[in-house]
């Protein structure tokens, strides 16, 4: 692949650097504390380096710095040989180095995906059949050319997301930054960005920096580093860092999970070296299996899970259809006769590719998209004789019927509380105690100033934040996870009976996505009847949610317990979508003859093998 020529400074393309960071210090508008903290670091022409950080170690920042979004206040940065404490450089840096945000509305410029994906190469100069031809490389790279002439307004979060890396790669940059640029897409979609940056990096030799709390792409990389509180605390390969997970635990990351299952494991006398891949780790399985001479080895079956029992906060879901835009040419179908029960008491999981249908689901569960007989102009089509009435959609939430023109909307979006994909979608108050107190104004208006305070700073403390430190703040000046935070402590305010979340954990850090779901399971033995979870994390799936369903093209593909449910690789691999680590360590140990059966959970599935060693046949 051709570098791209600009007009302009030329940068030493003959360096061997192609970023340095010399004792960088960044501080934020009255903040006393840095964001980056005597930064030095330098990543080499060609070098795919990954950054894992908890949320709010500095590692966005360090990406902005790279690309001269931000000026550092101390130290010295160069590009490509430019310094980037010349502003007459910044804006060479900026044609050669592209970055990509978690959130793509961020970067949405077009009301076209074409034309966005077009907006990079248009402003470098780009001719015009070569534009042509990066967008439709872009596109396929990335999975979304049938969404060429769409509206990136109509499309979902994790479709906008594809764009907005196709708009990136489309001006071929010298350096590219990922600045946890994968964490909305589906399973499906975090290998097809992946697979193009591995080969822009391999065939082209792009410079890569991939800010990410996803190990099995960090262990992609030539070199990991490690940030904490604005330093940079650890560096080296991937399996060096992540092997040596007492260290990661010293600055507030989790170990991997496979790191987890080998102490499990060595604990129950099956004794494994470390290891980062299921692959791995099933060797290593099979080895101890041969040395104790077991000829077959297989673990006890799992039952099957019950049915959820009739409650009286039952969702039960018939018939429901919806297409957006119905009437124009940009219509599109999201939901096509979906039939559900939820059971009152469940933690229910939602899993599908993105676009499948996920989000507009759950938005009729609260009569945000309401359904067509429950809208006040609404009249019942005229029939001509014989003519058969439409099967129209029913929703009930426990005694609300929502097809039902006089069912109290207002009271149902009290006892069914939602968090959105996006959390920032959800601020807009001036305050962080403003904001969460929104729902209480506006559900319990009878409620006085001094209970609604406590609520709120109850609510705020209840998802790990301090009232003290943060109710004053404006909500926008606090980090993606904090704001993920704060919109659930705005909706956990008024206490609903249901709780469902559009990707709760997405974007946090192992040990954030750990403390969310922790807070989940909380509230649900506390107070809230059934939490229901949309999510991409086939892993957070089958570690906490006793049934979930899977929707493809708008339609339930199957719906059971995970035990159930990700046993069926063969079938959840085409949709778009990923199983579980551990299920991916049973199918390597299938091929060395080693039949383990569990709830697909490290606990539970490092018990199934210590039970299958116990019960292993020995050779004759």
């Amino acid at each position: 692949m051709e570098k791209q020529q600009t007009a302009g400074t030329t940068p030493q393309y003959g360096s061997e650097i192609a970023l340095a960071f010399e004792n960088v210090k960044f501080f934020y508008p009255e903040s006393q504390t840095a964001a980056v903290d005597g930064v030095s670091l330098s990543v080499k022409r060609g070098e795919f380096v990954s950054i894992i950080g908890h949320n709010g170690s500095g590692k966005s920042t360090l990406a902005r710095l790279a690309c001269g979004l931000l000026q550092a206040d101390e130290g010295r940065i160069s590009v490509l040989g430019l310094d980037l404490s010349d502003e007459k450089n910044v804006a060479e840096v900026r044609r050669h180095t592209g970055i990509v945000f978690q959130n793509p509305d961020n970067q949405t410029v077009a009301s076209i995906v074409e034309d966005d994906v077009a907006f990079g190469p248009e402003n470098l100069g780009v001719e015009r059949e070569e534009i042509g031809r990066r967008i439709e490389w872009a596109l396929e790279s990335v999975g979304m050319t049938k969404y060429r002439h769409a509206t990136p307004s109509r499309l979902s979060g994790g479709q906008k997301q594809r764009i907005a890396v196709a708009g990136m790669l489309a001006i071929r940059p010298d350096i590219l930054i990922l600045d946890e640029s994968t964490a909305m897409l589906d399973p499906r979609g975090r290998r097809e960005v992946i697979d193009v940056v591995r080969r822009l990096n391999s065939e082209a030799g792009m410079t890569i920096l991939l800010i990410t709390h996803f190990m099995e792409e960090a262990l992609l990389a030539d070199r990991t580093i490690v940030m904490n509180r604005g330093s940079i605390v650890l560096q080296g390969t991937p399996d060096d860092i992540f092997e040596n997970g007492e260290a990661l635990t010293t600055y507030n990351l989790c170990l991997p999970e496979i790191t987890e299952i080998s102490r499990m494991l060595a604990a129950g006398g099956i004794a494994v070296p470390p290891c980062l891949r299921p692959e791995e780790l099933a060797s290593h399985i099979a080895a101890c299996a041969k040395e104790r001479g077991y000829s077959t080895l297989a673990s006890p079956r799992t039952p099957r899970a019950a049915a959820p029992k009739n409650g009286a906060w039952d969702i039960d879901v018939k018939d429901l259809s919806y297409t957006y835009s119905a009437s124009s040419p940009f219509a599109s179908h999201a939901l096509r006769g979906v039939d559900l029960h939820i059971g009152d008491g469940e933690f229910f999981g939602i899993i599908g590719h993105t676009g499948s249908g996920k989000s507009t689901l759950i938005q009729h569960l609260n009569a945000l998209i309401k359904l067509p007989q429950a809208n006040k102009k609404y009249k019942p089509p005229k029939l001509k004789k014989g003519q058969t009435p439409p099967t129209m959609p029913q929703i009930t939430v426990g005694e609300y019927d929502l097809a039902d023109k006089k069912c109290n909307f207002l009271s149902l979006r009290a006892d069914v509380g939602m968090v959105f994909q996006y959390p920032e979608y959800q601020l807009f108050a001036e305050t962080v105690e403003e904001d969460v107190a929104f729902g209480l104004k506006n559900f319990f208006k009878d409620m006085s100033a001094e209970e609604r305070r406590e609520r709120v700073r109850a609510a705020i403390a209840a998802v790990g934040l301090d009232p003290g430190e943060v109710c004053g703040k404006s909500p926008f000046d606090l980090s993606g996870g904090q704001k993920r935070r704060v919109a659930i402590a705005g909706v956990i305010v008024t206490r609903p009976k249901i709780l469902v979340l559009d990707e709760p954990a997405a974007g946090l850090d192992p040990l954030g996505k750990r403390e969310i779901m922790e807070l989940l399971h909380k509230l649900h033995s506390e107070w809230c009847r059934t939490v229901i979870i949309v999510s991409h994390d086939m892993d957070e799936i089958a570690c906490n949610c006793t049934r979930a369903f899977v929707v493809s093209e708008g339609r339930i593909f199957c719906c059971d317990a995970p035990h159930e449910l990700f046993a069926r690789y063969d079938e959840l691999i085409p949709l778009g979508l990923d199983v579980p680590l551990t299920a991916k360590i049973c199918r390597a140990l299938g091929e060395y003859g080693i039949d383990i059966d569990c709830d697909y959970t490290p606990r539970g599935f490092a018990d199934a093998v210590i039970a299958a060693f116990k019960g292993g046949r020995a050779d004759a």
